[in-house]
């Protein structure tokens, strides 16, 4: 992996404190409005770490490629994840 690991575990480690907190929402019945917030907030920081990891993706591994001129693997990948983003 090439993206910053400290940066992106920091973001998911985030995340994951933020989910443990929604299930005791959830457990706890708490007003829905509250939990979608808190849904949507994870939501963006796993994006954010996501970001973080393909901008190094495409910075390193496929510029690598591109130097080599063995770029179609890794163009169809991000064709590929861009198709799953739009969804």
């Amino acid at each position: 992996m090439k993206a910053d690991k400290q940066t992106v575990m920091r973001l998911v480690k985030t995340a994951r404190g933020q989910l443990d907190g929604i299930l005791t929402m959830i457990e706890n019945d708490r007003y829905c409005i509250d939990i979608s917030n808190q849904l949507l907030a994870t939501q963006s920081i796993l994006s954010r770490a996501n970001r973080e990891v393909l901008k190094a993706h495409i910075s390193g591994c496929v510029k690598e490629a591109v130097e080599a001129d063995d770029a179609d693997a890794k163009i169809d990948e991000i064709l590929t994840l861009v198709d799953k983003l739009g969804r």
